[in-house]
């Protein structure tokens, strides 16, 4: 059984392999792919080869790669490509997700995402899912906003399940491309969909910290949560705890290096400036930092920016390359265990809270505040 109580959503261009391997260290259990394009995963190698590199591995399993797409045949020809791709692929160790979520530009000219919810499109979303369900040897789930009339949005769901989906996450928004998160999320919303529906629900939405988390699943009744940006922020968000943002950049970094030609130079750019920022953002040095990072080329100069000068910035130790004990990819459980022994319920916005000790999150409270 697949365990769907915490969840990484798929984020464009920052759901690599290191950064999927990084949450599940620190109690996400399940993650997500980005969304890919059917049309690139068939008609350009290097796409493929990109997005199915170390895919399904012994780090990565069980992982859920989200497809999106109008064409039932298209979808289902891309869905294959990515299954054959990955060798010894089970049931459980991967899945596929129908994206009928994203609001962005580009999905409104192609006609897919969160384009799809209204009844017009309804058979066409149900021919995709159901012929997903039929053509592959693994799970097939969809993620979904709210049809632009709300109510509707149970019978889509129920119209889902019948169609083949084994579960169904919902972003309890509708859909805006100006505006990705406008508004709250309508958790009643995720609750009377868990209420229409006998398969598993996972909501989407409305969390900043762990607190949020554990309100979500009393209120909605929903079988797990999904988070994006909040845990962009705090990858160790489902393991209640906030690390120091250096050190666990760090981390990510050296999964990084540990899994070559899986995260661009950008991707990690990138992910680095979300960590700092969640905690560091407002700190007069932030400016310098976020330049400097946009100068270095590498991984390396990356760590080599945050080991010396954000630390300085920091007023904080310099850190020796031998402060890094996570270059190897050493066992994760061995760390999820330190982790969960030490984490206690914590604030991304409280400065007073305990964290985890020790080289590889040590300083925690300093790195709060500062």
């Amino acid at each position: 059984m697949l365990n769907l109580s915490h969840v990484a959503a798929p984020m464009v261009n920052q759901s690599d392999l290191p950064y999927r391997i990084l949450v599940r260290r620190y109690n996400t259990t399940l993650v997500y792919t980005q969304m890919l394009l059917p049309d690139r995963l068939l008609g350009d190698q290097d796409y493929l080869e990109f997005h199915t590199r170390g895919l399904g591995g012994a780090h990565d399993v069980p992982v859920v790669v989200q497809l999106c797409g109008n064409d039932p045949e298209l979808v289902v020809q891309a869905a294959r490509k990515v299954v054959d791709k990955v060798d010894a692929i089970g049931a459980l160790s991967q899945c596929v997700d129908l994206n009928l979520g994203c609001p962005q530009d580009a999905a409104k000219e192609g006609h897919y995402g969160g384009y799809l919810l209204a009844r017009k499109d309804w058979p066409v979303v149900e021919n995709i899912v159901s012929a997903l369900s039929h053509s592959l040897p693994v799970p097939v789930s969809a993620k979904l906003r709210l049809c632009q009339n709300a109510a509707d949005t149970p019978e889509l769901g129920a119209r889902l399940e019948a169609a083949g989906a084994s579960w169904l996450t919902l972003h309890a928004r509708h859909v805006s491309a100006r505006r990705r998160r406008q508004g709250a999320a309508d958790l009643a919303q995720v609750r009377t969909l868990k209420a229409r529906v006998s398969i598993p629900v996972v909501s989407n939405g409305n969390v900043r910290t762990w607190a949020d988390v554990v309100a979500n699943r009393a209120e909605t009744g929903a079988d797990g949560v999904m988070v994006g940006e909040t845990l962009l922020e705090n990858p160790c968000l489902f393991a209640d705890v906030v690390p120091d943002p250096v050190e666990i950049a760090l981390e990510y970094l050296a999964l990084c290096r540990a899994h070559p030609g899986t995260a661009t130079v950008q991707t990690a750019q990138t992910h680095v400036r979300h960590f700092i920022d969640a905690q560091c953002g407002r700190r007069p040095w932030f400016g310098q930092f976020r330049a400097a990072l946009g100068r270095c080329g590498t991984v390396e100069e990356i760590e080599q920016l945050l080991r010396v000068k954000v630390q300085r910035w920091r007023g904080l130790r310099v850190l020796a390359d031998a402060d890094d004990d996570s270059e190897g990819d050493p066992d994760p459980g061995a760390r999820r265990q330190k982790v969960m022994l030490a984490g206690t319920r914590t604030s991304m916005h409280s400065e007073s809270v305990r964290c985890v000790h020790g080289s590889r999150l040590g300083e925690c409270l300093r790195g709060v505040r500062g």
